[in-house]
């Protein structure tokens, strides 16, 4: 039987890298669902496509095919209409428009799908904002990964620096503050920690520090 693991929490707080990690270390398929609603977000970006227009951006989802294929090394890479876009989908505009499409319904609806059958056929580690409550409502273990807003801000303008982007921290924590909001009280599936899901708070420990913490808790269920 399929071992399913399921990773929620707020943006920035190191979910898909630890994800990544905890699926590399038990030899499971790495599902990032938040790069499937980049995906969608890029695609609105590129084709002109407002991302406030519900409508439009419901109208147009049926044109979007959206597939996930491992590398060598098991990395997910994520094709949009057969074009590999792993690295286009991760800048700050997109991460932005992915919030606001992931906000709809229908966009929801034809993704979790996608993960869902996913999900049946092999044991994975799935992280995002709804996994634990939607896409895998009956995962073997679920685990809420969060941090301060300050400690993520931290995280994220490292990151940005890392990539040669310039930013103001204080900017960030602001988008991240924002961003929060929008995830938890969104009408559609909204970020919540489930009541079977155990609370990691990531924001004074190391990466490995929270890998081996979360190794630990999937051993014991």
């Amino acid at each position: 039987m399929p071992y399913s693991i399921a990773i929620d929490g707020p943006a920035g707080a190191g979910k898909s890298t630890i994800a990544k990690a905890v699926s590399k270390e038990l030899g499971y398929v790495y599902i990032d669902t938040g790069a499937m609603y980049r995906t969608v977000g890029l695609y609105c970006l590129l084709n002109g496509i407002s991302i406030t227009d519900e409508d439009t951006v419901v109208d147009r989802i049926k044109d979007i095919d959206i597939s996930i294929a491992y590398d060598d090394e098991g990395v997910q890479q994520v094709f949009l209409n057969g074009e590999n876009v792993s690295t286009k989908i991760r800048t700050q505009e997109v991460g932005e428009a992915a919030s606001t499409v992931s906000q709809y319904q229908p966009v929801r609806d034809k993704l979790v799908s996608l993960q869902q059958k996913l999900a049946s056929t092999t044991s994975v580690v799935m992280d995002g904002r709804d996994i634990g409550s939607k896409v895998l409502p009956n995962a073997d273990t679920k685990i809420y990964l969060t941090a301060s807003v300050k400690e993520r801000a931290r995280r994220r303008a490292n990151e940005l620096r890392e990539k040669g982007e310039t930013c103001d921290i204080e900017e960030v924590e602001k988008e991240i503050e924002e961003r929060d909001y929008r995830d938890m009280h969104r009408e559609n599936s909204p970020l919540v920690q489930v009541p079977d899901a155990v609370l990691v708070d990531s924001s004074n420990l190391t990466i490995d520090e929270t890998i081996d913490k979360i190794l630990d808790i999937a051993m014991h269920r």
